[in-house]
C-alpha cells in the first residue's frame, strides 16, 4: 500500500480545509495510506477520516509574517524549522508528499532534500499582490513534480508569476458535495444569504451597503452572514457590526457564526451572495447552485469560471454595492427568472463538480508520481 503525508496550513474548517477532506476520501479510496500533518490542533482533525493526523508545528506564510521584523525572525528559524520537516519526512517514509497550498512552501524544500516527489495544490489567485511577492510566494513549487490548480484563474496567476510552471500544472476544479435542493419559493422577508470567512476580500462590507441600499428603497430585505473571522481581521468584524447597527440596516443583518453545512440556511433565502474582491475559485457559488438558488457574485476569478452570467447565476463588478444591490432587485422582482436560474444552476453544478470525479482525479494524479518515479528507477 502507497503511502502520502499530506501537509496543509491548519486545522480549520473553511473551503480549502473541507476541500482537503474530499481530496483525502479520494486517496483513501484509491488505495492510499493517508497520514495529514497539521501545525496546530483544531475542529479538521475530528472531521478527518481514514487517515491518520499527527501534529507537527511548522511555519505558515500569513500576512503578518511579511512585516521586516516578523520575516527576518522567520528567515532566521528556516534552517531548524527545514531540519524538524526532513527528520519528519525521514522518520515516515512517504512515497508522495501532498503540500496543500502555497503557504507552506518549506514542506516542498524538504520533500526535495529527502528526495521525496511533490504534489502540489494551489488554492490561490493572488494576482493583485506585487510580482516579486508572487514570484517568491510561488518559486518554490519549481520544486515540486506536479501541480494541481483549483481553476483556471489560479493557473493564470501562477504560471504569470513563474512561466516555468506551466507544463507541470493542470486544473482540477474543487468537488462540492450535494445535500439535494428545495423548490424555489418567493417570501416575505427576503432572506440573502452571504457564507464567506470574515476578511475584507471577501467583500462582506459590500454586500451590506447593497441591503442598506434595498431596504431604502422600503424593500423587506434580510441578511445572514455565516462566518468566523480570520485571524488578524477581527477589527473588521468590530466595522461589520457597526455598520449592521446604524438605523438603515438595524435589526437587518444576522451574523450567525460558523454555519456547516450550509444546506439549511441556503434553503430558506432568495439570493445567495458572493462578493469577493478575491476568490481562485469559490465554493459557496456551487454550494448556492447546488441548492438551487440564483447567485449574485463578482465578476472575478472562479466566479466568472463557474457562472453563465444571466442563465445559471448573476455575474456583477466588484466592490459596487449599486450593481450589487441592483442584481438583487431584479431577482426578487422576478422570482419566475430566479427559479429558472437557480434550476439551469443546479444541473451545471451536479454535472460538473462532483465529489466522485474530482477524488479520482486527485487520486490519479498522486498515482502519476508513482508511476513516474518506477520509470526512473527502471532507466537506472
Amino acid at each position: 500500500m502507497p503511502k502520502i503525508l499530506v501537509a496543509h496550513p491548519s486545522a480549520d474548517v473553511y473551503g480549502s480545509d473541507l476541500q482537503l477532506l474530499e481530496s483525502i476520501a479520494g486517496l483513501r479510496d484509491a488505495g492510499w495510506r493517508v497520514t495529514l500533518l497539521v501545525p496546530a490542533a483544531g475542529p479538521l482533525v475530528d472531521l478527518v477520516e481514514g487517515a491518520d493526523v499527527r501534529i507537527v508545528p511548522f511555519p505558515v506564510l500569513r500576512k503578518a509574517l511579511l512585516r521586516p521584523l516578523a520575516f527576518a525572525r522567520l528567515s532566521a528559524r528556516l534552517p531548524i524549522d527545514l531540519f524538524r520537516l526532513v527528520q519528519v519526512i525521514r522518520r515516515l517514509r512517504p512515497d508522495v508528499l501532498y503540500v496543500n497550498t502555497v503557504t507552506i512552501p518549506w514542506w516542498v524544500v524538504a520533500a526535495r532534500l529527502t528526495s521525496v516527489p511533490v504534489l502540489a495544490h494551489v488554492h490561490e489567485a493572488e494576482e493583485e499582490a506585487p510580482r516579486p511577492v508572487r514570484v517568491a510566494l510561488n518559486a518554490p513549487l519549481l520544486l515540486a513534480r506536479s501541480v494541481i490548480a483549483n481553476s483556471n484563474a489560479s493557473r493564470t496567476v501562477l504560471t504569470a508569476a513563474v512561466p516555468r510552471l506551466a507544463r507541470r500544472t493542470t486544473v482540477v476544479v474543487n468537488g462540492v458535495p450535494d445535500p439535494g435542493a428545495t423548490a424555489y419559493e418567493a417570501a416575505e422577508p427576503a432572506l440573502v444569504a452571504l457564507v464567506a470567512r470574515l476578511s475584507p476580500r471577501k467583500g462582506i462590507d459590500v454586500a451590506l451597503e447593497a441591503i442598506a441600499r434595498l431596504r431604502r428603497q422600503d424593500r423587506d430585505v434580510r441578511l445572514m452572514v455565516c462566518g468566523t473571522a480570520f485571524p488578524g481581521y477581527e477589527w473588521y468584524v468590530d466595522e461589520l457590526r457597526a455598520r449592521a447597527e446604524q438605523a438603515d440596516l438595524a435589526g437587518a443583518v444576522t451574523f450567525a457564526g460558523y454555519v456547516h453545512p450550509t444546506a439549511a440556511v441556503l434553503a430558506q433565502s432568495a439570493v445567495v451572495l458572493v462578493p469577493s474582491r478575491v476568490e481562485p475559485f469559490g465554493n459557496t457559488v456551487v454550494e448556492g447552485m447546488l441548492a438551487q438558488r440564483p447567485v449574485v457574485a463578482s465578476r472575478i476569478q472562479g466566479p466568472a469560471e463557474i457562472i453563465v452570467d444571466g442563465t445559471t447565476g448573476v455575474l456583477v463588478r466588484p466592490d459596487d454595492p449599486a450593481a450589487l444591490a441592483g442584481a438583487v432587485a431584479d431577482l426578487l422582482d422576478n422570482p419566475a427568472r430566479a427559479r429558472e436560474i437557480g434550476e439551469q444552476a443546479r444541473l451545471e453544478a451536479a454535472r460538473t463538480y462532483s465529489l466522485e470525479t474530482y477524488r479520482d482525479r486527485i487520486a490519479v494524479a498522486a498515482g502519476a508520481l508513482i508511476d513516474d518515479q518506477l520509470r526512473k528507477e527502471d532507466v537506472a
